[in-house]
């Protein structure tokens, strides 16, 4: 309802362009949503799609870039693995910052995806963070640590399925 309300809310001040921007974000995102879900990774998917109607302490955006095949067995991976690294992220950012968890999805190679956890924002302690990301791994799992600063963290995670 909210979409609905900037877009007439701009068509009434004659900002066209704005509502051609805004109703080009939403084809956007809409089609990723459809990707998210042709992956064959209900768990997973569903905690992405519903990860912005809690009152949670960062904003969760997702883009994926290549549509694969995913399996019951990936699905059970990530979607427990995110799990339980949203929980560590709720606990150590800071709920009055404002925190954007970015991730990406693509095939990496024939049996590999590759999933990037970009998150910008203000931690009341990341060590926690990056040791949870270092020592929550399966053997299916791989990191390589990008970014590590003050206000941001981002890595690669590589998964063979």
């Amino acid at each position: 309802m909210n979409r609905i309300q900037i877009i007439k809310g701009n068509l009434e001040l004659n900002r066209i362009d704005r509502v051609k921007g805004f109703i080009d974000e939403i084809i956007i995102e809409t089609q990723n949503e459809a990707r998210l879900s042709s992956l064959n990774m209900p768990k997973f998917s569903e905690m992405l799609l519903t990860s912005n109607w809690s009152n949670s302490t960062f904003q969760c955006e997702f883009e994926i870039i290549d549509v694969f095949a995913g399996s019951n067995e990936l699905d059970e991976l990530m979607s427990r693995w995110t799990n339980d690294y949203f929980k560590v992220l709720e606990k150590n950012l800071d709920p009055f910052g404002e925190n954007v968890l970015a991730v990406s999805m693509c095939k990496k190679e024939i049996s590999d995806m590759r999933c990037s956890f970009h998150l910008q924002g203000r931690f009341n302690d990341q060590s926690a963070v990056v040791e949870f990301i270092e020592k929550s791994l399966t053997a299916e799992q791989s990191i390589e640590m990008r970014i590590c600063s003050e206000n941001e963290l981002f890595f690669k995670m590589d998964i063979k399925f």
